[in-house]
């Protein structure tokens, strides 16, 4: 994602129970805010896209 401009934050995101619960290791998380415009998810959505189909995925 890094090499398309696009930065996520990876972790537990302070909800370290309830992942724990759901059995989680862990989640990446995306945020927005009023600064974003369409260009940016779009950006992010490729990002992912390309992601997947460079690792595969997991039923996801």
């Amino acid at each position: 994602l890094d090499g398309s401009g696009v930065c996520i934050r990876a972790g537990h995101h302070c909800a370290q129970p309830l992942m724990r619960r759901l059995g989680v290791a862990a989640t990446a998380r995306a945020s927005f805010y009023v600064y974003n415009d369409e260009s940016d998810i779009e950006a992010l959505v490729s990002a992912l896209q390309h992601a997947r189909e460079l690792f595969g995925h997991a039923g996801v």
